[in-house]
């Protein structure tokens, strides 16, 4: 077995934490022995893993992202076969996004695309990160017919973490998101058509 094979629970189990302890406190609140208590391993496999915090928020950013776009994409696949339309595209969408609580991990997402705005250092892996949710919905928008996905992805994509946003702050229904989809992808599709 490698070492990275050996490594890798250590390494998963911390950058649960940090996302857990930026979900719960913010940014500021993650400190190497907050993260070893959280994460059940020694001080110094905290620093074995990751030499720099700014290294363990990145690597916790990316992780969470790599997770949330592997999901998506399996359901964008799966449904992307049964011939889905953009009304039942956009419910699906309202669908998972209401089904998502707002847990830790989400909400430590935003905090570090906020950090990202303050620490350039971050701004890479966020850029990755947007990059990762623009491909995603590039496919979703291409499987649904919509011309020129790549024009919109980037909107659509901004559309769904505002909005996100807005139901993490104000606890409201996905119904807006929906709405909101439709709009978008009619308007995409209508454009074209020269409708």
């Amino acid at each position: 077995m490698s070492n990275a094979a050996r490594s890798a629970p250590t390494r998963q189990r911390i950058i649960a934490a940090v996302l857990h302890i930026i979900g719960q406190d913010g940014v500021a609140a993650v400190t190497n022995r907050r993260i070893a208590k959280e994460a059940g391993v020694s001080l110094g496999s905290v620093t074995y893993h990751f030499e720099t915090q700014h290294e363990l928020l990145r690597e916790s950013l990316l992780h969470f992202v790599r997770e949330e776009t592997r999901r998506f994409t399996e359901l964008a696949d799966r449904y992307q076969g049964e011939g889905i339309d953009i009304a039942g595209a956009a419910s699906l969408a309202g669908q998972v996004a209401g089904g998502i609580p707002f847990g830790s991990e989400h909400i430590a997402t935003f905090e570090l695309y906020v950090q990202a705005g303050r620490d350039e250092r971050l701004r890479e892996a966020a850029s990755e990160a947007f990059s990762a949710y623009d491909r995603l919905a590039v496919q979703i928008l291409t499987g649904l017919g919509v011309p020129d996905a790549e024009a919109y992805a980037a909107t659509i994509v901004a559309l769904v973490m505002g909005l996100q946003l807005r139901r993490l702050a104000t606890g409201s229904p996905a119904d807006d998101l929906v709405d909101a989809l439709l709009l978008l992808a009619r308007g995409a599709v209508s454009q074209d058509a020269g409708i």
